[in-house]
């Protein structure tokens, strides 16, 4: 019931951003030679413009990968993706100093994009590699969590235009003050129109506010109600690649602890190679020196993520000189 609600509730949401696309551009074309048409409308179109859900985007420090030079890489991400039943990535991206890896549809044609954080990924044997690759896809969301999510971004526009900081106010406030000192009263402080004007705002604000609010609250209550339901279905998604076990581990390394020693190997000039083994070491051996388990997968191998590594070198060895960058 609270999922039916949440939908509907956000579905009105977007309803509304619609209503003022639409007549934004019925005021527009019904009053062609009205120029109080032409500014209503434009008005309208912009509010519904800025309140738009928007578009999954490539991150900007984003270096898409050619298949043709990254091929067990891109082989992979089509493995896992299959056993996951997900769309085939069409493109693979690195990120050098990002952390976590994301699987998303981004711009208008809802391209499915593989954006993989490159510390995180030297540090993984292989398996743990394959489960990375797993919870990545889980966690792409699905159609209601999207219109749910667009929504909650329209409301907190409509939230920070109607509430926001009053600190443009007080900056403005100090400025008026200013003048008037400045000028030992030979002018006018510029404040009359603009006090009535913004008092005029702030009662439109307050007056639309609060269905804002009361909106706000109830969906973001309705979506944190329905996040169980959500974690199931990412679990079930990655539970059909890797085990709970697998996942578990993922978490451990990924919660700290693998970034300093690679930060560290850095600072001390080692090859990429010789980080790589360390890390590859670190996980294969308890403090006994026994083998804790097999590092590969039924998914990728010791030799596929070997030549993984051999077409990522190149990446890796821009990547280590900003290690020192994360914290």
């Amino acid at each position: 019931m609270k999922r039916l609600a949440a939908l509907v509730l956000a579905l009105l949401v977007h309803l509304l951003t619609l209503a003022f696309l639409v007549l934004g551009a019925w005021a527009v074309l019904a009053h062609l030679d009205s120029l109080l048409g032409w500014l209503l409308g434009g008005v309208s179109l912009a509010v519904g413009w800025a309140l738009r859900p928007r578009l999954a985007r490539l991150p900007a420090d984003a270096e898409v990968l050619d298949r043709a030079a990254a091929g067990e890489l891109y082989a992979l991400a089509d493995r896992v993706a299959d056993r996951a039943g997900v769309k085939r990535p069409r493109k693979v991206a690195l990120r050098d100093l990002a952390t976590e890896t994301v699987y998303d549809h981004v711009g208008v044609l809802r391209t499915p994009v593989l954006v993989i954080g490159l510390p995180l990924w030297l540090a993984l044997p292989p398996r743990e590699r394959v489960a990375l690759l797993a919870a990545a896809y889980a966690r792409k969301p699905a159609g209601e969590e999207l219109v749910v999510d667009g929504a909650l971004f329209t409301l907190a526009s409509w939230h920070d235009a109607l509430l926001g900081s009053n600190v443009p106010l007080k900056i403005r406030e100090e400025a008026q003050t200013t003048i008037a000192r400045s000028s030992l009263g030979a002018i006018d402080q510029p404040g009359t129109t603009y006090e009535v004007m913004g008092a005029f705002g702030r009662l439109i604000g307050r007056v639309l506010g609060g269905p804002v609010l009361l909106a706000e609250y109830a969906l973001t209550g309705l979506a944190r109600a329905g996040r169980p339901r959500t974690e199931e279905r990412r679990e079930a998604i990655a539970r059909r690649v890797v085990s709970e076990a697998e996942l578990a581990e993922l978490r451990d390394v990924a919660a700290g602890g693998y970034l300093a020693p690679i930060q560290a190997a850095a600072l001390r000039g080692e090859s990429v190679t010789a980080i790589r083994q360390g890390a590859l070491a670190r996980h294969r051996l308890t403090n006994d020196g026994v083998l804790t388990s097999a590092p590969h997968s039924e998914l990728l191998g010791t030799a596929a993520s070997a030549l993984i590594d051999e077409e990522l070198l190149r990446h890796y060895t821009r990547a280590i000189r900003g290690f020192g960058l994360i914290t």
